[in-house]
């Protein structure tokens, strides 16, 4: 049976339940903290910042056919997206968060994202969707499985960017991830599991 896993975009404790029960690393959520203490607790570095790719000219699964290292087969940025990229980019230059790497999805719009915000990435097929439009339960769990190591693990130095789609953070963490380039700012622990403190919308970046 198939599904999409978008339609549990709000069940974020019978997730973290699941991914208990099922002996993978569990995540907590704090308060939703605001933009400045988001950028308060990055600038301290040891945090992971999910990008969902910012916006497209249009939205629809590309996943099905679209072909790596291929952008005339994928959704690409549009004018507003390249815009969101950069403002993202200046922000975090602005605010002096440390930045250690930059991983991406092989997608177009990602690794341009990740390119225009921060001027280097490196791709990462784990980060990639599944080819289908609505999940098998064994796809969605191989896009937690995929994601979930990067969201968890220490960043060896600053912090760790990724820049990335919504299923896959879904599958990973029971939140569906919009507007595109909302960045999420987590706190892993270095045992396994992570803290999700918050999200910045990418208009929602103060000026210092």
């Amino acid at each position: 049976m198939k599904h999409s896993f978008r339609s549990f975009s709000h069940l974020r404790l019978p997730v973290a339940l699941a991914l208990a029960l099922a002996g993978l690393p569990a995540w907590t959520s704090a308060e939703e903290a605001d933009p400045a203490a988001l950028i308060a607790a990055l600038q301290g570095g040891g945090h992971v910042i999910y990008i969902r790719h910012t916006a497209t000219e249009a939205d629809y699964a590309d996943q099905i056919s679209a072909v790596m290292g291929d952008c005339s087969s994928q959704r690409v940025l549009s004018e507003k997206g390249w815009q969101q990229a950069r403002t993202i980019g200046k922000a975090v230059i602005d605010w002096q968060i440390p930045v250690g790497e930059v991983l991406s999805s092989q997608y177009c719009r990602a690794w341009q994202t990740a390119d225009l915000a921060f001027g280097h990435y490196e791709q990462r097929p784990a980060l990639n969707f599944e080819p289908a439009e609505t999940y098998t339960e064994a796809q969605t769990a191989t896009m937690r499985d995929n994601v979930l190591p990067l969201l968890v693990s220490l960043p060896q130095t600053g912090n760790r960017v990724i820049v990335g789609h919504d299923d896959p953070f879904e599958a990973a963490t029971g939140i569906y991830p919009e507007p595109q380039g909302v960045a999420y700012v987590l706190r892993p622990d270095g045992k396994g599991g992570l803290t999700v403190l918050g999200h910045i919308a990418p208009d929602a970046w103060p000026a210092p």
